[in-house]
């Protein structure tokens, strides 16, 4: 029988951070590159329906995206929660359970930390020595209640590192021009945390605010120890072509962002 051939994601099909440790890996996709049909072409990798059709097009999509990292990426079941996972190679198994989960951390070669989002910040991790790496999910109920630190300290609790030798990247996610909140966003963070919410026009007098959920991020991070945090920039609401976004869409697909130990 000849060799089934999986191609790669096209470049465009996925963005990285600029710079990144040594002998990890680090991607965020967009839309491209993949085989789902609209509303949620082509590269979605959460299939959003019972049709047969989307589920074999998702496991396409994945294949590509696998082949792409070089590595197994393991998914969770996200729930906006804080429960950080530590990936074995146990967790790569075709056969195993998907964990209830909104972060994972790795010290395993050939294992992707993998978080799916379509508005929600994903954030990636590596230590400077390429000993450990690991991805959150970052909606505003997850950063508020802590997940980016309960990430940090398992990276920490995985391998002796200082903070400072932790270096994160933020993906694409709904900017501060679009993300619209009420007043129970705004007090789920703390006092000194209100500098990243704008005010926005009330609607029916009701008093809004416009979030900026990579500054929040950024703030928790910096306020942990670590030094070196970049991010992409790019809202997913205001690209269409490029992202999927539950706040401009509702019915939509998802990106995935990952991080990886390379296998030598």
């Amino acid at each position: 029988m000849p060799v089934e051939i999986i191609e790669p994601l096209p470049l465009d099909a996925f963005f990285r951070p600029d710079h990144w440790p040594t002998g990890t890996g680090a991607l965020m996709t967009t839309r491209v590159g993949g085989v789902s049909p609209a509303p949620f072409d082509s590269l979605n990798l959460k299939a959003q329906t019972s049709d047969p059709l989307d589920q074999i097009a998702v496991a396409e999509n994945r294949r590509r995206f696998a082949t792409t990292l070089g590595a197994t990426p393991v998914f969770l079941d996200q729930v906006h929660g804080t429960r950080v996972v530590r990936l074995t190679a146990a967790h790569a198994a075709p056969d195993a359970a998907v964990e209830q989960a909104d972060a994972s951390i790795s010290t395993a070669p050939g294992i992707a930390c993998t978080v799916m989002v379509a508005d929600c910040l994903p954030v990636l991790f590596a230590t400077r020595d390429g000993r450990a790496v690991g991805a959150a999910h970052a909606g505003w109920r997850g950063l508020a209640n802590g997940v980016l630190e309960a990430t940090v300290d398992a990276i920490r609790a995985a391998v002796p590192v200082a903070a400072g030798d932790i270096v994160a990247w933020l993906g694409a996610s709904i900017g501060p021009a679009k993300f619209e909140v009420g007043a129970d966003v705004l007090a789920a963070f703390h006092d000194a945390e209100a500098r990243h919410f704008a005010p926005a026009p009330p609607q029916g007098g009701v008093p809004k605010w416009l979030a900026d959920l990579p500054a929040l991020a950024e703030g928790r991070l910096r306020r942990l120890g670590l030094t070196e945090v970049s991010g992409c920039g790019l809202c997913t609401v205001g690209e269409s072509s490029r992202f999927f976004s539950y706040r401009r869409d509702r019915v939509t697909g998802r990106l995935a962002a990952a991080a990886w130990i390379a296998v030598a």
